[in-house]
């Protein structure tokens, strides 16, 4: 068996070709109307289409590659047969597929269609009758509308001239007796690698065989022979001769450390969209959004989406990708799934007549106009502009304008140039010489170079124009294949490595954050869906700045998951070949650059391989590896597939069906290792596992987050469309299940450090991403299964761009609801009763309700599109913990869902919508500032009250009070409150989370003391409410004296949340243990238990280490410092316990004492006595220690403000902080003569290692720069 080339299961990564195609009309079955095609019947016979079918296929049937006759029908005549007259263009047409199998595998088509007579009598009645029904039908409409006006008359006839119904019948017709028929048919080849430039060769060279005047030299079967069974594939790193019809064919395959074959020429994708456009589409398809490429030829599509994937590499495209989408399968473009798909365009037909069910995500990508359209809010490839520079260096080098040039690649597609003086006809029309090139590239067909070079020649091509650099080699005449296609195999490789070298920059210590967490590959696939995998956030930490807004939406693709995957899997399989490739990169990388520093930058490196990738390919064309056998006479039987000029014998089936029983012996030697190969791979895929569990765990592994691999192109039955929509239903209900689990856990923490994230905390970024991939799953989810045709758009059906799902049923909701609202309010559900406090003086309830959070959206300016109006709502919804219960209320309007979805839509699958809001649910149980953090610049209205404590104090005070509300983002700056007034509304730019409240008055009037329990005020959008504890008396002569305070701030939980932990299983989110408000101990009883020294010591410990720890966080993520200074548990309070312990306080003649009267006695004593030291350099150290001191203290004292004493002590121990004093001041404080009057014996300040230890213990602080907010010190000059 080793000997023969028959197909057996060895055989089948040998063979060049599988299979070859012949499809066109079934004389018997004649014409069939495609009705899956969709096409219109007002339109004139000729322009329908008509049912294909496979006419013959050899051979039968390979078991490796089982023949797949709908699914290759469909994309060798995607619009199904086409009939000309001899009036009409019959340039055939060049185009090819590809079919992806469900477990991914791809096979390859590449088809020739041309025109043939229609000799079949029964088929020209037919359509001359179809004629005469169509004319008829026009006649009467024509007379119908007579007493129209010319325009409409004109607009309702389907091509041609109303003026005059003979005129119209003479144009748009068909005469049996004076035209004459031809119909469209076209031959394939099934390949299972892409050798476009061989098989293109192979198939011209056929078709001239067919057309030209003299027969070929041997019959067609000896030809279609030898390419199925008698040509190998070339193996890694080696080139091929065998044999076409007139002239032998060249091709090659890269060796395995090379990147992987691709042979559609990248020229012409750079040349049909333009350098900008093409990186920027490139970025979409990174980052899994769907792509829509759009034109009139089957080719470009191909040609555009298999560039953009081959330059992906390392990784690979994991969802759908139908680069030619049949007519019969449109509604694949609701799948709610990320996919790469072409559309035909059809001629005349403009992007605003069509309509799509899916936009927010959708990247557009219209090639015969050299346009895009981009999807909002997407980042920008790092280091975007050197790359296109450097990319453009190399295009400038084979002399390709970067920014495309349209009209050069018309000719790559057309095959209209096959004839020899249409390149002369073609000189004629103005096209620009680099065209001419380009028809010279197809005519690589022709009988011998010499008569073509003669010819471009002729025609006023030099081949001196192409690239100097390639002119000697041309003269010496040494190179064995045509010049243009070296150059494009050399511009491809040269593209790709500059693509690739990207990658390997940016992920050069990708494996260091690969998390090897199981010991086998059994445990590895059966706990994959629990699994962390690579650690994202220090992946994240250790990448340059500009980088993270690209890698963070990055690395959360599938394409990226699957990549790390293979990375797993290859410690226990054969690596995975374009792993095998990109590690060895990396390593090269890592031997150049040993002296490198570690750290990341984001420098642009250019990539360095370009001239040997270039020269590998261009030895392999030079120096011919491996020769097949020449295409030889078989054993037909005579007289069978007679010659008759301009039309496809019917072929010999019984000589094409099998194989030569002895094959040469270079295809039976690789054919024997690569059946070791398999045996070796099969043996090592079922070692130790079951087979059947295996390949279960691997397809659900490796599918983990693919919804559908690909649409199934052959069964079109309503119940396989009905499968596959319920496959799209599964598979959004599980992504947003694995959705919200990460945003919890990441936000969680606890799960996350046990899933190997390191230290609990999820970065904004990260944060940022997840959100954004949360609104772009809604708005999948809302455009599965959308009637097309819709109403709610306010511009009376015009196209509006980036157009929402969701914002669309919204819009329509709200219009319904107001249009209740008139006669019974909207529905609303109630939050919270009354926020109550001890006074009894509350903050009003605010409404919950969908439509008025709706309108915050729509009065937001700075938003424009309806994209952007989605996703700002769902980030106010989820920020209110309202997102579940407000899609939860859109839905229950059964009648509109109904209006607007088709029955299988996921919206309308009731279990699994319900499982679905289950899931938004319980994002509920953490809190998101998503809104508030991300629209920085609007003008948000707040409401605040001011509590007093009734029982110890009037409750209006007759001064004039003010207040200042500071935030992240800013202040509003003093607001006076109106007299005998409590709460009050502002507007103001949103001040992001909110962190101190300045609060004072000008004591004037008899009741000018106030004792304040609290401030509260609430952001009126967001519904978040902050609380700021005061307890405290403002008035001179009580309390210590002070006239305003600063109060920090603490985000008060809704009870909304608990009512909502009522309604769901989930438990709520636990509360904090409340700390009981922090009082001066001296200032109004003296019953609060005092802490001992041990607690005291304890408590500065902490103060300092949440410090340290802030600032050993990444920077968007630190929180708020203030309350890390001045809050509850702050470094202000942990000190002030320091100050208190041992502190005589006791009344001296009912006058209370504070710390800042000990502070003041001190400064008296420094400012008079003079230091004395043990050595010159400690008394220096020391004056100035003591100058700063009394400098600080006397600022603050002299500052233009009414604060307390307690209040200067905050102040001047935040400035001690900023300016890293604090180590210095402590031991002045501990050893200046007051101390020993103020306080005790046993007092900390007066135990010189309890000072020695705070010392150290301040002196961690000081290699940080602190900023502090500016209400803390404002008015205090130092």
């Amino acid at each position: 068996m080793s000997g023969s080339g028959a197909p057996g299961p060895g055989a089948a990564p040998c063979r060049f070709a599988h299979y070859f195609v012949l499809c066109g009309i079934d004389a018997e079955s004649g014409l069939e109307p495609d009705e899956l095609a969709g096409e219109n019947f007002d339109q004139s016979p000729l322009r329908r289409t008509f049912k294909s079918k496979v006419l013959a296929h050899y051979p039968q049937n390979i078991e490796w590659n089982p023949f797949d006759q709908d699914a290759v029908n469909m994309l060798c005549m995607p619009k199904g047969l086409s009939f000309r007259t001899q009036a009409d263009n019959r340039d055939p047409q060049l185009h090819s597929f590809i079919i992806t199998r469900e477990d991914g595998s791809r096979t390859y088509g590449f088809v020739l269609t041309f025109y043939e007579e229609v000799t079949s009598k029964q088929i020209c009645t037919a359509m001359q009758t179809l004629y005469q029904m169509h004319n008829a039908e026009q006649y009467s409409s024509v007379c119908a509308s007579s007493s129209c006006s010319m325009d409409s008359l004109a607009s309702s006839i389907d091509e041609g001239d109303a003026t005059s119904l003979a005129k119209l019948q003479r144009y748009n017709s068909y005469d049996i007796s004076r035209d004459t028929l031809y119909v469209s048919k076209c031959i394939c080849l099934i390949t299972p690698l892409p050798f476009m430039q061989a098989c293109k060769k192979f198939l011209i060279q056929l078709y001239k065989a067919v057309t030209s005047q003299q027969p070929p030299p041997l019959p067609l079967e000896s030809y279609i022979h030898n390419i199925l069974y008698e040509v190998p594939l070339p193996p890694p790193g080696r080139s091929l001769k065998f044999y076409g019809v007139y002239e032998p064919i060249i091709c090659q395959r890269p060796g395995p450390n090379e990147l992987p074959l691709s042979d559609y020429p990248l020229r012409e994708v750079f040349e049909l969209l333009g350098l900008e456009n093409l990186v920027q589409v490139f970025t979409c398809v990174l980052l899994e959004m769907q792509i829509l490429l759009y034109s009139q030829d089957y080719q470009r599509l191909m040609t555009v989406a298999e560039g953009i994937t081959t330059l992906l590499f390392p990784f690979q495209w994991q969802h759908v990708y139908v680069p030619i989408l049949p007519a019969s399968l449109l509604h694949f473009l609701d799948a709610p799934v990320p996919y790469l798909m072409g559309l035909q365009s059809k001629e005349g037909t403009d992007r605003s007549k069509l309509e799509l069910p899916q936009e927010a995500n959708l990247c557009f990508v219209d090639i015969d106009n050299h346009f895009i359209e981009l999807p909002e809010e997407f980042p920008q490839f790092p280091n975007k502009l050197e790359f296109i520079q450097e990319i453009s260096e190399v295009l400038l080098q084979f002399g390709i304008p970067p920014e495309g040039n349209l009209h050069c690649s018309d000719s790559a597609t057309k095959l209209k140039n096959l004839v020899l003086s249409d390149l002369v006809n073609d000189k004629k029309n103005g096209n620009i010489p680099s065209n001419a090139l380009n028809m010279y590239e197809l005519l690589k067909g022709n009988e011998t170079i010499a008569r073509l070079q003669a010819l471009a020649k002729r025609t006023g091509v030099t081949m001196e124009k192409i690239t100097t650099p390639l002119t000697e080699k041309e003269k010496d005449g040494k190179l064995s294949c045509e010049e243009l296609e070296l150059r494009d195999y050399k511009l491809n490789v040269q593209l790709r490595e500059v693509f690739a070298n990207r990658f390997t920059q940016m992920f050069a210590d990708y494996e260091a954050f690969v998390i090897q967490a199981a010991p086998d590959m059994e445990s590895w696939l059966t706990n994959r869906e629990q699994m962390q995998n690579f650690d994202k956030a220090s992946f994240l930490s250790d990448q340059p700045e500009p980088y993270l807004p690209f890698l963070s939406h990055f690395i959360e693709t599938q394409m990226f998951a699957t990549f790390i995957d293979n990375k797993i899997i290859s410690q226990w399989e054969e690596k995975d070949p374009f792993l095998r490739v990109f590690d060895s990169r990396i390593e090269k990388i890592k031997l150049y650059n040993v002296r490198a520093p570690a750290l990341r930058t984001s420098n642009y490196q250019k990539c360095s391989t370009l001239k040997e990738a270039a020269q590998s390919i261009e030895q392999r064309l030079m120096k011919i590896d491996h020769t097949a056998i020449h295409p030889h006479l078989l054993d037909m039987k005579i007289g069978q597939g007679k010659y008759e000029q301009g039309f496809f014998p019917k072929l010999q089936s019984d000589v094409l069906a099998t194989g030569p029983t002895n094959n040469n012996r270079w295809a039976s030697r690789s054919t024997t290792t690569q059946r070791r190969k398999d045996r070796l791979r099969q043996h090592s895929e079922h070692i130790g596992l079951d087979n059947d569990l295996r390949e279960k765990y691997m397809q659900e592994a490796r599918s983990l987050g693919k919804n559908l691999r690909q649409p199934k192109l052959s069964d079109l039955s309503p119940a396989v469309i009905a499968q596959t929509n319920w496959k799209f239903v599964e598979g959004l209900l599980k992504e947003c299940r694995m959705k919200t689990k990460r945003m919890l856990v990441e936000k969680m923490g606890h799960e996350a450090v046990e899933l190997g994230h390191g230290e609990a905390n999820i970065t904004g970024l990260e944060e940022n991403t997840l959100i954004a991939s949360l609104c772009d799953l809604l708005e999948r989810i809302w455009s599965h299964g959308l009637q097309v045709k819709q109403k709610g758009n306010p511009e009376g059906g015009q196209r509006n761009k980036g157009k929402s799902a969701l914002w669309s049923h919204l819009l329509q909701y709200q219009e319904r609801e107001e249009k209740q609202e008139h006669s019974a309010e909207s529905p609303v559900a109630v939050g919270t009763e009354r926020r109550k406090s001890d006074t009894g003086i509350t903050l009003p309830t605010l409404r919950v309700s969908l439509i008025q959070d709706m309108r915050h959206v729509q009065n937001m300016s700075e938003i424009k599109t309806d994209v952007g109006r989605a996703r700002a709502w769902i980030r106010l919804s989820l920020e209110k913990k309202l997102l579940s219960q407000h899609l939860k209320q859109l839905l229950s309007n059964q009648a509109l869902a109904k209006k607007l979805y088709k029955r299988y839509a996921f919206l309308r699958c009731e279990e699994e919508r319900e499982q679905f809001l289950y899931h938004l649910l319980s994002l509920n149980a953490v809190d998101y500032f998503c809104f508030t953090s991300v629209f920085t610049t609007i003008m948000i209205p707040y409401r605040s009250v001011i509590i007093p404590i009734k029982k110890l104090s009037n409750a209006i005070t007759t001064s004039n009070p003010w207040i200042c509300v500071s935030g992240e983002l800013g202040d509003t700056g003093v607001m006076q409150i109106p007299k005998n007034h409590l709460e009050m509304t502002f507007e103001c730019q949103n001040l992001g989370k909110l962190t101190t409240v300045q609060i004072g008055h000008d004591n004037s009037g008899l009741l000018a003391k106030w004792l304040v329990d609290c401030v509260m005020v609430r952001n009126e959008i967001t519904g978040h409410t902050y609380k700021f504890p005061c307890g405290r008396w403002l008035g001179k002569g009580v309390d210590d004296g002070s006239l305003e305070r600063i109060l920090i701030g603490e985000l008060v939980s809704s009870t909304s949340d608990e009512e909502l932990g009522k309604q769901c299983r989930t438990p709520p989110q636990q509360k904090s243990p409340t700390v009981t408000r922090r009082l001066s101990i001296t200032s109004l009883t003296g019953r609060n238990t005092k802490p001992n020294a041990g607690q005291i010591q304890e408590g500065i410990g902490e103060a300092v280490n949440n410090i340290v720890k802030h600032f050993h966080k990444p920077e968007k993520e630190r929180g708020s410092l203030t309350i890390l200074l001045c809050g509850e548990n702050g470094l202000v309070a942990a000190l002030e316990q320091v100050f208190h312990h041992g502190f005589k306080s006791a009344r001296i003649f009912h006058k209370n004492v504070f710390i800042w009267d000990f502070i003041e006695k001190a400064v008296a004593y420094l400012e008079t006595s003079d230091q004395i030291g043990d050595n010159e350099e400690a008394l220096l150290l020391q004056r100035s220690s003591c100058k700063t001191f009394c400098h600080y203290v006397n600022a603050i004292n002299t500052a233009p403000r009414n604060i307390g004493k307690d209040g200067k002590f905050q102040i001047l121990v935040c400035l001690g902080t900023r300016d890293h004093l604090l180590s210095q001041w402590i031991p002045l404080l501990a050893e200046c003569p007051p101390i020993t009057r103020m306080y005790e014996e046993n007092a900390l300040l007066r135990d010189r290692m309890t000072v020695n230890s705070l010392i150290r213990v301040l002196q961690t602080l000081q290699d940080f720069n602190i900023i502090l907010e500016g209400s803390l010190i404002k008015g205090v000059d130092v």
